[in-house]
């Protein structure tokens, strides 16, 4: 079983060394070399890396990597395969995945929960919703069939995000074209330079809801894995963030 999952960074970090993993320097294009492969080779779409973030890496696996499993990561937050230890000693390894996918179409990281939010609702608090909406509305003309379930997952409370997967190349490849086409349109619609360097990032975070969608339109046989996260949670800040979103209506101005 070839597995390959793609760890997107834009700065040099501590990376698996598992070989199943392939670090991917997104928004490569006219940046220096940072000695890991760059997402601006063959079909790509680095020069969108400001506003599309991880999903130019995505693009550029999509489009130039072969393997029977495609899958998409983070520099400072992977899938977990050991409950204990150190948190590169829990990224799930490539022996560990294979496991998991026996039999099986893919592995998604456990659900995020809002609690005390629904999805659009925890949205519209902490980023500017037009671009979501929009996203809704070109579903409504382009993939009508997938309406129903972006409405359902606006009022769900919970959800798999961070775009993180990994699928078999056949469903990479159907859930990547309904994915680039539905946001190269959102891209004519909105102007991403209307808003600030970190709302501007909105394509990574209506494709985060997106996922889901195609999900429900497309049931597939997945197991949930944990994520882990390289760097310590600062579950307060983060917290104290959101409460100031929904209370009294202040973006957030960073990740957490």
């Amino acid at each position: 079983m070839d597995i390959k999952v793609i760890v997107a960074t834009h700065k040099p970090y501590a990376m698996p060394e598992d070989p199943m993993y392939l670090p991917v320097h997104v928004g490569a294009a006219g940046k220096q070399s940072i000695g890991f492969q760059p997402d601006n080779t063959g079909e790509n779409i680095s020069e969108k890396n400001a506003t599309f973030c991880e999903l130019t890496g995505l693009y550029w696996a999509w489009k130039n990597l072969d393997a029977d499993y495609i899958g998409l990561a983070h520099y400072r937050r992977h899938f977990g395969g050991k409950r204990r230890g150190k948190p590169m000693e829990r990224v799930l390894t490539g022996a560990q995945a294979a496991t998991l996918l026996e039999g099986r179409d893919g592995i998604l990281p456990g659900k995020r929960k809002y609690y005390i939010e629904t999805l659009y609702s925890h949205y519209e608090h902490t980023c500017y919703v037009e671009p979501l909406d929009i996203a809704g509305e070109i579903l409504a003309e382009k993939y009508p069939a997938y309406l129903p379930a972006f409405q359902k997952l606006k009022k769900r409370t919970s959800a798999h995000m961070f775009n993180m997967f990994i699928l078999k190349k056949e469903h990479v490849d159907a859930y990547c074209t309904f994915l680039f086409d539905v946001l190269f349109e959102l891209e004519k619609r909105v102007d991403a330079s209307a808003y600030d360097s970190f709302h501007a990032r909105f394509f990574g975070r209506v494709s985060e809801l997106l996922l889901d969608v195609w999900m429900e339109q497309n049931p597939l046989n997945c197991v949930e894995a944990p994520v882990v996260n390289m760097e310590p949670v600062n579950w307060f800040k983060k917290g104290g963030s959101f409460l100031l979103a929904k209370f009294t209506g202040k973006k957030y101005g960073k990740s957490f």
